[in-house]
């Protein structure tokens, strides 16, 4: 059986240097005082935005990172962002990410902008699955990709063994028609705390938190009332306020400027356009 052992994992964003090159340390600086606070699963190269920015040879640079460092805990689950406009660069960090010792999982995305067929794009999930013998989240996101999976191709792929769940920041109204056309027990991932309360009703049993990173136990706290019916809107009025606080600008940037200040850790900016003043 393939799954992953915990279901909240903390969405880390790429630290970078002014000059926009990438800061691996100050990342596995973060990933470390995040471990230090009780989180127990994160996601590197994925879910902030930051991915599609990233080159082939800086994604192998962040894999190669997470598995030289020494100092990372064995029971850290470590999941990485897998998706690439072109196939071929797909397929080789699929290779590198299967081959590393460190990695638990992979967030498998769709090419951006290019729009491929339903088909191009079950053929290419395809691809990268034989390779990853590992615990695959497929990631849906049409108003970034421009790219919406279809159920009736969601529930093709979901038939291979390694393919666990999906984290689709589309229509959250569909989540019951993901799981109703699936034909296994599926993980359905929130993607961010946004409408979570909602997501969950609907079905939405794990969680992929950006906000984690400035209140990792707060927000877990918050999933976990929420996911076993304890929501509690005195007790919830706190986090839910930092929650809007995070996504009522550009989450990314307040995220990053966050950190810095309250861990003197330099995440550093964002890759312009982004940031632009």
């Amino acid at each position: 059986m393939y799954d992953l052992v915990n279901d909240y994992h903390i969405a880390v964003p790429t630290a970078f240097y002014d000059n926009e090159d990438l800061n691996t340390e100050a990342m596995l600086q973060h990933i470390t005082h995040l471990y230090g606070q009780g989180v127990k699963s994160v996601m590197v190269c994925g879910t902030t935005g930051e991915q599609h920015s990233l080159s082939l040879t800086e994604k192998m640079q962040l894999l190669k990172s997470l598995d030289a460092d020494s100092t990372l805990p064995d029971d850290l689950e470590i999941l990485f962002g897998v998706a690439s406009i072109r196939q071929k660069e797909a397929l080789q960090l699929a290779e590198k990410v299967n081959a590393s010792p460190r990695i638990s999982g992979v967030l498998l995305g769709f090419p951006p902008y290019i729009m491929p067929s339903q088909k191009e794009a079950k053929l290419y999930v395809e691809a990268i699955a034989k390779i990853i013998e590992k615990p695959i989240i497929l990631y849906n996101n049409p108003r970034r990709t421009g790219f919406n999976l279809e159920l009736d191709t969601f529930s093709e792929l979901i038939k291979l063994p390694n393919i666990i769940g999906i984290k689709d920041a589309g229509d959250s109204a569909r989540i019951p028609e993901l799981i109703s056309v699936a034909d296994k027990k599926i993980n359905i991932y929130a993607g961010g705390e946004i409408d979570l309360d909602k997501k969950i009703t609907l079905g939405a049993n794990r969680l992929s938190s950006m906000a984690g990173n400035l209140y990792p136990t707060e927000v877990e706290a918050y999933f976990t009332d929420l996911l076993h019916g304890h929501s509690d809107g005195t007790k919830n009025a706190g986090i839910e306020e930092k929650i809007r606080n995070v996504f009522a600008g550009n989450p990314i940037i307040y995220i990053k400027n966050e950190i810095t200040k309250q861990t003197n850790i330099d995440m550093g900016i964002a890759r312009s356009p982004l940031g632009n003043l």
